[in-house]
């Protein structure tokens, strides 16, 4: 797995072989969800409008908004709603403004309840225009206000001196006549100009008043994040966090998966592959006690990173395989050929697998099966074996763990004479008419201890 591609295939197995883990998890994220959404109270918001007429550039909008959050909005405001512990302070992480297309500030307000989260933005927003009414009146010149007026009673004066002088000049009977009326003519048009240019760069001509364009709304909902989408959040996060720790622990894994890793771990060779049928029971461990219970529970107590078994044949080609192991095992003894079949305590598949292999043999080589703790492995001195054989299934220990089954082997005596991987698949059924190995199973002698089996 540490090599792999992490591929869709390798998350749908483990959310199937860990669903009640995940489940169990997802449970935990909703209650840490809700436990924080009883930490932050429920907010709503809502939003005023306020219009800006005339044309304004845009800095000057950006100035607007940063006067409508100011402390002197914000406090006349709090002045105003009389709320306990609302000062300038207070309503600033509450109250916020923007500039919108239109020439528009959206004043938004967040409250804990949705009268008072409308409250607060139609106030602020009437603050806002009050304050920016009044910056706008004491920054103007008193005779400001008359001196436009004045240019254009003067120009209206100067229209009627321009058309006494025109008609003074003739009705246009000769040249210099007509000249004088076609630039009296044209000094009128510049002046109507001059005035509607005036006009037009005058902001108090078209910057009219602020207008609050209606009451905020009533908000009908909490502002995110409200109370399901926190346990929902917490859920979905829990869940993920599941799913990425057992992805990451499958990329640090030091068990070896291929054969010759295996086999240089418990440094001997690799005599062959067997295929035992896959049993639900043969995947779970033994275990008592309250802590194996939950492990059982909630599915931890099987491998989810172990591959799905595949379909193999039928009993007679899996006997084959068996039958291969022994005449190997028989080229590589001297007579009398009796060896020591070693099973990790807790491979239960490996165990089964000693347990055909030895049904096969049928005393030639002798097997006898004994089972090794793998913390602390201890293996039975020689005696008249000729050496130890290793069954185990694969991805299931850490070559340390494997490094210690042979070394206590050594410390035996025992030389490792080879190595049997065991695989489940899943079984079809039987075309043979032989013996079957299952039907020869109770008649072995298995032992867990250096003392058990037979000879």
């Amino acid at each position: 797995m540490s090599d792999d591609t992490i591929r869709l295939v390798t998350i749908g197995r483990i959310i199937r072989r860990r669903r009640r883990l995940l489940a169990v998890l997802a449970v935990v994220g909703a209650l840490v969800g809700y436990g924080a959404s009883l930490l932050f109270p429920p907010r709503y918001t809502t939003s005023a409008s306020v219009l800006l007429p005339g044309a304004w550039e845009e800095r000057e909008l950006l100035t607007q908004t940063e006067i409508a959050t100011s402390s002197v909005v914000l406090d006349r405001a709090a002045a105003a709603l009389g709320w306990s512990g609302a000062g300038a302070g207070g309503l600033r992480d509450r109250v916020s403004a923007k500039a919108a297309d239109g020439n528009i500030i959206k004043i938004t307000g967040t409250a804990d309840t949705p009268k008072r989260a409308q409250q607060l933005s139609d106030q602020v927003a009437k603050e806002f225009v009050a304050f920016a009414t009044r910056i706008t009146g004491d920054n103007s010149d008193p005779d400001s206000a008359t001196r436009p007026e004045a240019l254009r009673q003067l120009v209206v004066r100067t229209s009627r001196r321009i058309t006494e002088l025109a008609d003074a000049a003739g009705p246009g009977q000769t040249v210099e006549s007509v000249q004088t009326r076609t630039e009296l003519a044209k000094l009128r048009t510049e002046l109507q100009e001059a005035i509607d240019k005036l006009d037009q760069a005058d902001p108090a001509a078209h910057r009219a008043d602020m207008v609050v364009m209606g009451p905020a709304a009533r908000p009908a909902g909490e502002a995110p994040p409200t109370r399901v989408q926190l346990i929902g959040g917490g859920a979905l996060l829990f869940f993920l966090l599941s799913v990425v720790g057992h992805l990451t622990a499958a990329r640090m894994s030091r068990r070896p998966r291929t054969e010759p890793e295996i086999a240089a771990a418990l440094g001997s060779a690799l005599l062959g592959t067997v295929d035992v049928p896959a049993e639900r029971a043969a995947h779970r461990p033994e275990g008592r006690g309250a802590r194996a219970r939950i492990r059982r529970l909630l599915g931890v107590d099987v491998r989810w990173d172990t591959p799905t078994p595949q379909k193999s044949g039928d009993e007679a080609g899996r006997r084959i395989r068996y039958r291969r192991v022994c005449a190997r095992l028989r080229d590589r003894l001297p007579a009398p050929r009796r060896l020591l079949v070693v099973v990790p305590d807790g491979d239960e598949i490996a165990r089964r697998a000693a347990g055909l292999l030895v049904a096969e043999a049928d005393g030639d080589p002798l097997l006898r099966v004994v089972g090794v703790s793998v913390p602390r492995p201890m293996v039975p001195d020689r005696d008249t074996e000729s050496g130890a054989l290793v069954v185990l299934s694969a991805g299931s220990w850490t070559a340390g763990e494997l490094a210690g089954i042979a070394e206590a082997c050594a410390d035996a005596k025992q030389e490792v004479v080879g190595v049997v991987l065991a695989g489940p698949v899943l079984a079809r059924p039987s075309r043979s008419a032989g013996r079957s190995p299952g039907a020869a199973r109770p008649a072995l002698a298995v032992g867990d201890d250096a003392g058990g089996g037979s000879r």
